[in-house]
């Protein structure tokens, strides 16, 4: 776009949370740094080794903009009895993890308990694995199906040995000669009320003892905004974070916009890299004396995928196959190294066969009211009979009577106008639709067509 960027970073090297905070088991550096590369080879001016600490300083020396992208820097501590006195053996994960990110932590205990059950907590146990701790277990609070972290991290973690204990509330920490030696937990039990709120209950039993040599705290992250002074016309809300639009990412302080964690506090990272995307496009109106809400309009594209009777432009055979398995390394050597990527992927041959396991949700049935003649062809031949065709009712009521009910309630259904023969209308569950075009094959008319849609945002180089 023409304009001329400094990157300040804290760190030696740019790639925040991804390179200090992602394991490079998970997320190899050699991969990270052709990806940060990529960013940096645009002619970026870059200064490392360089933590803003004053918003007020910044904002008064020759920048027409600001982005604040520093995400959720600061793990949240634990303050029971014993915290103070078993201190030194205790540690915040996410800053554990960048410890050893840059190498400055090259061991562990060999007892550790590691409290959370988000994805850093994955990330931490395993690690400490990685680092020689022959024993590690997993504490989190809520029960094992309402853990925060991704279904695959918690695979992966128990993969490797590591027991995960839910419904352990930590109560204090033991303490014995200065050192630590334990943690006492408390067991619980989630009760629901009417309206869904979650209550830990103790369950009366005995308290839970583990022995341990260090603990990793990975219970959540914050925001910290201390750096930006309350003075300088940036306004702030619940939970300390900036009030920030939601559309161009702007602050209250016009010429400092936000996103990713610091915006409204942790999400993943694709979602970072389209807040950057929206904020430039929001940074370069505002140097153009432009209006903020004028945004580019997203591509989209709707195009039939017919090249005959019988014929698609996408492969749109059912497969019934079960999904393959990513091939991990060896566990024998990859809990040796902190540094093997544990995921190897998989060898073309196998890639392919399982790009064959495609629903194609990239191509949809296009209905057209007007040329049907309500024959159910189609729904004689749908393989999973999403399609019916009744008289028009209340959503309710109509998800009820179709061939076979709509009952996810967050899949919208298709709903034709009424047709003319009959009266009735098509309608389709999307919830369990192949997109295997057998309705548009069968029809006699052409009523029904398979196209394909494309939604792109729009982006800074749209």
């Amino acid at each position: 776009m023409g304009y001329q960027c400094t990157l300040f970073e804290r760190d030696p090297q740019a790639g925040g949370l991804m390179r200090t905070n992602i394991p490079s088991f998970r997320l190899p550096e050699e991969v990270l740094n052709e990806e940060v590369d990529q960013v940096l080879s645009l002619g970026i001016k870059t200064e490392f080794n360089s933590e803003i600490k004053s918003m007020k300083k910044l904002l008064n020396k020759d920048f027409d903009a600001v982005f604040v992208g520093t995400g959720a820097p600061k793990g949240r501590d634990i303050r029971i009895e014993g915290r103070e006195e078993a201190g030194a053996n205790i540690h915040i994960g996410i800053d554990w993890l960048t410890s050893i990110a840059f190498e400055h932590t090259k061991s562990i205990g060999k007892k550790v308990i590691v409290l959370g059950g988000g994805n850093t907590a994955m990330d931490c146990c395993r690690t400490a694995i990685r680092l020689g701790a022959e024993e590690v277990k997993v504490t989190v609070r809520s029960p094992f199906d309402q853990m925060k972290a991704s279904e695959w991290e918690i695979e992966d973690a128990i993969g490797e040995g590591i027991p995960i204990h839910d419904n352990h509330v930590p109560k204090r920490f033991i303490v014995k000669d200065n050192k630590l030696v334990g943690m006492e937990f408390e067991k619980v039990k989630a009760v629901f009320d009417d309206n869904g709120k979650r209550s830990l209950v103790p369950t009366g039993d005995e308290p839970v003892i583990f022995e341990c040599d260090d603990v990793l705290v990975a219970i959540g992250q914050d925001n910290a905004f201390e750096w930006i002074e309350r003075d300088i016309g940036i306004e702030f809300g619940e939970w300390d974070m900036p009030i920030v639009d939601k559309v161009t990412f702007q602050s209250s302080n016009e010429k400092v916009f936000f996103g990713g964690d610091a915006a409204w506090g942790p999400e993943n990272i694709i979602w970072a890299a389209a807040h950057g995307h929206q904020a430039a496009i929001s940074i370069d109106s505002f140097c153009k004396n432009l209006d903020l809400y004028n945004r580019p309009e997203p591509k989209t594209t709707l195009i039939s995928q017919k090249m005959g009777v019988h014929e698609w432009s996408y492969d749109n055979d059912i497969s019934q196959a079960k999904r393959y398995l990513v091939p991990h390394a060896d566990k024998k050597d990859a809990l040796k190294d902190l540094k093997l990527e544990v995921e190897l992927g998989f060898d073309e041959i196998t890639a392919l066969e399982e790009a064959q396991r495609c629903l194609n949700c990239d191509v949809q049935t296009a209905f057209s009211e007007d040329l049907c003649i309500e024959c159910d062809a189609c729904v004689d031949i749908c393989p999973t009979d999403c399609i019916s065709f009744v008289h028009n009712d209340s959503e309710e009521n109509l998800r009820n009577k179709l061939r076979i009910p709509a009952v996810n309630l967050n899949q919208q259904i298709l709903v034709s106008d009424k047709l003319e023969q009959t009266s009735r209308v098509m309608v389709k569950d999307e919830d369990v639709c192949l997109h295997c075009g057998l309705c548009a094959e069968r029809c006699p008319t052409g009523a029904w067509d398979m196209q394909n849609f494309l939604y792109q945002e729009a982006k800074v180089y749209s």
